[in-house]
């Protein structure tokens, strides 16, 4: 008993006065035990139940983390070049293999191959550790949604649900997908709103920064963070969140730069093994079938701005009068969810893995009350599930996706029935 309550940290004294704030770990015990669920079960599912579900001997593992791996070793090597020519495959920012550095480098270590799985390699030797530490990666988005949940003083019985949603929704993104990246560029962009909202703007700048060397796709949220900064701060905040992909891609460009320039600037995806949409027929067609996706993601930027304008134009007056209020946040989170829900609007191809990012967020907002949390995370559950499906039919399968999606956004902005959620200092 006395370990469980200093585990809590709701140890009392002898007169019966509670001991100080709870430590670090007990803070984040849901999203602590959500990774800790989520890798036992990713793990078994790869090597166990999804093998004997689909009558496969082989493991059923993520495809499109090998590649990043490979690129991974290639810059634990120093190997600059090699970064965006095959077999790695690669067309995100650097970042989003350097994250993958040190379990490259374990892999290594242990003398164990990263050849991609095929028939003579059924069990590659390297996903146990691999996987493992790609799934615990990726949980960072789950602590840096408790730690604004706890900022904005959202219940524990809420924050557990958020946290269970959130893993749910999670294993799309790393047990199935091997996409850890995508994970990890929206933590660290949580992570800087969170920093904002505590009056830190260098550290949110920063962060934000690190997120966009990772996966860029967050920059489709960044007009709407920019919308709460005085103008007098833009500057120094644009300069710090540009440093870390402007040093990362510029190495990358000088080493080799018309591979570099080709994998960021068109963005490769193909139809014929995922989901096209009706604008890939709008998509500039490569070699094979295949379409580049980046030129048409100019729609998605310029919608972004266009929301946060229309959505923040008060904003800056209220962190002025005001500082960061639990409204404030709610509405900047929500809009968040908005501009990142936009890539799959717009996206002449989408994976399953895409819809993701703004059902992590939409979760975050509705977590202030019931009302919300329960309907978002019911539809983000559906949704998620869903998306796994394949049929045929380009409408057929994008139309309910981005319903579902849209159904999840308009849960997570439902007003508050009763009492409103308190403002946050």
């Amino acid at each position: 008993m006395t370990v469980v309550r200093k585990l809590t940290g709701l140890c009392a004294t002898g007169d019966g006065d509670a001991q100080p704030a709870p430590s670090r770990l007990a803070r984040r015990i849901f999203p602590l035990l959500a990774t800790l669920v989520l890798i036992a079960v990713g793990m078994s599912a790869t090597v166990w139940w999804g093998p004997g579900m689909a009558g496969r001997t082989a493991w059923s593992l993520p495809d499109d983390l090998w590649g990043t791996l490979a690129a991974a070793q290639r810059l634990l090597h120093l190997n600059l070049a090699g970064l965006y020519t095959q077999p790695t495959g690669l067309i995100t920012l650097p970042g989003g293999a350097l994250i993958l550095v040190p379990v490259v480098a374990l892999i290594d270590l242990a003398g164990l191959s990263l050849h991609i799985q095929d028939a003579h390699n059924p069990y590659p030797a390297a996903w146990p550790l691999a996987g493992t530490y790609m799934i615990a990666l990726s949980a960072v988005v789950l602590f840096a949604a408790d730690a604004i949940a706890e900022h904005l003083a959202v219940s524990r019985p809420k924050r557990a649900l958020l946290a269970t949603a959130g893993a749910a929704a999670l294993a799309s993104v790393s047990v199935r997908w091997g996409h850890p990246e995508d994970a990890v560029a929206v933590g660290l962009f949580l992570y800087g709103i969170l920093a904002l909202a505590r009056s830190q703007p260098a550290r949110s700048a920063w962060l934000a920064g690190a997120a966009i060397a990772i996966q860029p796709l967050v920059l489709l949220a960044a007009p709407v963070v920019l919308m709460t900064l005085a103008p007098r701060r833009l500057p120094g905040y644009l300069a710090r969140a540009a440093a870390p992909a402007a040093v990362l891609l510029g190495a990358a460009a000088a080493a080799n730069w018309t591979a570099t320039y080709t994998a960021v600037t068109r963005q490769p995806n193909f139809p014929d093994l995922n989901h096209p949409t009706p604008w890939s027929a709008l998509a500039p067609h490569m070699s094979a079938g295949v379409v580049a996706s980046g030129p048409a993601r100019i729609l998605s930027i310029l919608a972004a701005c266009a929301c946060a304008l229309a959505a923040g134009r008060g904003w800056r007056g209220q962190v002025r009068a005001t500082g960061w209020t639990g409204p404030l946040l709610g509405d900047v989170l929500w809009w968040t969810a908005v501009a990142l829900a936009l890539r799959c609007v717009f996206e002449p191809v989408i994976v399953s893995y895409y819809l993701w990012p703004p059902l992590a967020v939409a979760l975050i907002a509705a977590a202030v009350s019931w009302a919300r949390l329960i309907p978002a995370s019911a539809a983000a559950a559906a949704l998620t599930l869903v998306s796994q499906l394949r049929w045929p039919g380009m409408w057929a399968w994008w139309a309910p996706m981005i319903a579902l999606l849209g159904l999840t956004l308009l849960f997570a902005r439902i007003p508050l029935r009763g009492r409103r959620a308190a403002a946050v200092p």
